[in-house]
């Protein structure tokens, strides 16, 4: 049994613990004990002692029960398990902490987005990301927003985007003056929002051949078909015209290149 000891004793001189990662607690004891295994560290309290060795204050705090009071058995074992638990709740609370204080900024909407998330990182909810970044967002733009309650975020960014570039948010007024006429603008800012954007949305919407069909389709007065058979088009540049003008009497076959 004291062999035992003195091999522990000898092969922990030479192990390299890495810093500790407060973000990564898992990784992290991976990587302690990969090192646990090269240098043959087999022994509970050797591995227990090594980990509170390498452990900031900060950190010990969130175990310091374990530490002053460690089980009689499995020591390394629980502090291990108690210490990924409890960073894991307390990065998580510090991180909607931080999310709470984050302004939009002069940032387009989806770049604020993209910040949260890299901020928040894979264990928030997406639901509560997506309340703290649409309040953020201007009034004009939570209102489009409130309208799309089954939309992705990535469709939100998007129209979010183009609400700030139609119609940019107006600095908001103090509370004395949110009253009547300012409510009257605001509904009004409101109605012509929602009008610009049920156009953009038609015209994206709208497949590029009926645009052109339509503009294909322009007609001119009986008058002008009396004095000018042809239309402009096919009378300037006959068989090699790419519009028309109706009515227009020009016939592919017989009909000349230009006036």
């Amino acid at each position: 049994m004291a062999s035992s000891n003195n091999n522990d004793e000898i092969f922990k001189v030479g192990i390299r613990v890495p810093p500790f990662w407060p973000e990564e607690p898992e990784i992290w004891f991976a990587q302690v004990e990969g090192q646990f295994a090269v240098s043959n560290i087999t022994a509970d309290a050797t591995k227990f002692n090594y980990v509170i060795g390498q452990l900031d204050h900060q950190f010990s705090k969130e175990v310091k029960d374990i530490i002053i009071s460690p089980p009689p058995t499995e020591k390394y074992e629980k502090l291990k398990t108690e210490l990924i638990k409890r960073l894991s709740a307390s990065r998580e609370k510090q991180v909607k902490q931080l999310l709470m204080h984050e302004e939009l900024g002069d940032r387009r909407p989806s770049q604020f987005l993209r910040h949260l998330q890299s901020l928040a990182g894979p264990n928030v909810p997406e639901d509560f990301l997506k309340t703290i970044w649409t309040s953020r967002l201007p009034r004009n733009v939570q209102t489009v927003i409130a309208a799309q309650p089954t939309a992705s975020l990535e469709v939100l960014s998007d129209l979010a985007d183009r609400i700030q570039d139609i119609a940019p948010a107006t600095p908001q007024v103090s509370a004395a003056s949110t009253c009547g006429s300012s409510l009257d603008a605001m509904a009004n800012e409101i109605a012509e929002l929602r009008r610009q954007m049920k156009v953009l949305m038609d015209r994206q919407s709208r497949p590029r051949s009926c645009q052109r069909s339509r503009s294909r389709s322009e007609t001119r007065s009986e008058s002008n078909y009396r004095k000018f058979p042809k239309c402009w088009y096919h009378a300037k540049f006959g068989a090699k015209a790419k519009r028309c003008v109706k009515p227009c009497d020009y016939q592919a076959g017989n009909a000349q290149g230009g006036r």
